[in-house]
């Protein structure tokens, strides 16, 4: 990168409406959001890094299919939900606004306010009981994952849970019960994310959605052979339906079997170029999947968040492509479940 690049590169960030799509919360406690300490994002970090919105995840583990376990998972991913709408309106020295809505987001940016968008990690958080998710709709969120590690009553994942009895495939892809709750999904203005499923549950939920699907934290398989990453079909498939993919900053996605401090911001923009060079740039976004086992050496935290930017810029990317990739696509896709909702 010559000299003159990089300061370009950062005034340009400054102004954008840069949004990550995917940031898990501690649970049941963790360090202060407000404070500057040992989470990889918190609100000092994304005052620093010009981290402008954040999709905040309320994650449930995969644990047994039985009613109580069900039961627990929803407890959990409402009290989850209730502390991501709270973090938006407690003081802060940096303004926050809960931003559930795609026109939110971007009056918030204007506004010079950081923008809290609630979502939900793992269907198995809805059991089996297709009401849960107008309740977590009510709550703000944004898109829900299908699927965690492991199969549940929605459909399969990419990666079967041996211990808990999972069979390499269960439903085929979607259940009928995953069906319903993707038509459900799409009523309420639910993103549907196919981050974690498997390869026929990705593809029938794109068949099946009346609003475009998004995978909010995934890498490309060309470049990394892992169960997590999409193959260039599927990367078709998203084009197709007008959804998106978000590259995420997880090591093993990046590089398989590489460690943290081995993965650069090169190598995660080898997997946007390789995106965009396949299914255009209208469908690709940028993902941290931070303090969820996301982190590379070079963005290992919000603050460092401007490195994605210049590297972007260095390999040509203007000022309109870096809007679509750091939350325009994103947004689009927001728009589109909006619009056939109800």
């Amino acid at each position: 990168m010559n000299d003159a690049m990089q300061p370009d590169a950062l005034s340009i960030h400054r102004t954008l409406l840069t949004l990550d799509t995917h940031i898990d919360i501690p649970w049941p406690s963790g360090p202060d959001p407000f404070q500057d300490g040992a989470r990889k994002v918190d609100l000092p970090k994304m005052a620093r890094g010009g981290l402008r919105a954040g999709c905040f995840v309320a994650y449930v583990p995969q644990s047994t299919r039985a009613p109580v376990f069900e039961t627990a998972a929803y407890t959990r991913a409402l009290a989850m939900l209730d502390h991501i709408n709270l973090m938006a309106r407690m003081p802060s020295l940096v303004p926050l606004r809960l931003a559930p809505r795609a026109d939110a987001i971007e009056a918030a940016r204007r506004d010079n306010v950081v923008a809290i968008v609630p979502c939900v990690e793992n269907g198995f958080a809805i059991g089996t009981d297709l009401a849960r998710i107008a309740e977590f709709r009510a709550r703000g969120a944004v898109y829900m994952t299908l699927t965690h590690n492991g199969h549940n009553a929605l459909g399969d994942s990419c990666n079967p849970r041996r211990d808990l009895g999972d069979r390499e495939v269960e439903h085929g892809g979607l259940s009928a019960f995953g069906k319903a709750a993707i038509a459900l999904m799409n009523r309420v203005g639910m993103l549907v994310d196919v981050a974690h499923t498997a390869r026929d549950t990705m593809l029938q939920a794109a068949e099946e959605s009346r609003s475009p699907i998004v995978s909010s934290h995934s890498c490309v398989s060309a470049l990394c052979d892992h169960s997590r990453n999409m193959a260039d079909w599927q990367l078709d498939v998203i084009r197709d339906v007008k959804g998106v993919i978000q590259i995420t900053a997880v090591s093993a996605f990046l590089k398989l079997n590489a460690k943290p401090e081995d993965v650069t911001v090169a190598d995660f923009a080898d997997h946007i170029d390789h995106a965009v060079r396949r299914i255009g740039i209208d469908h690709v976004g940028i993902s941290s999947d931070f303090d969820g086992g996301g982190g590379i050496s070079d963005w290992n935290d919000a603050a460092q968040t401007p490195n994605i930017t210049i590297e972007l810029a260095k390999r040509g990317y203007d000022r309109g492509a870096l809007e679509k990739l750091w939350g325009g696509n994103f947004l689009r896709v927001m728009r589109a479940a909006e619009g056939v909702a109800g």
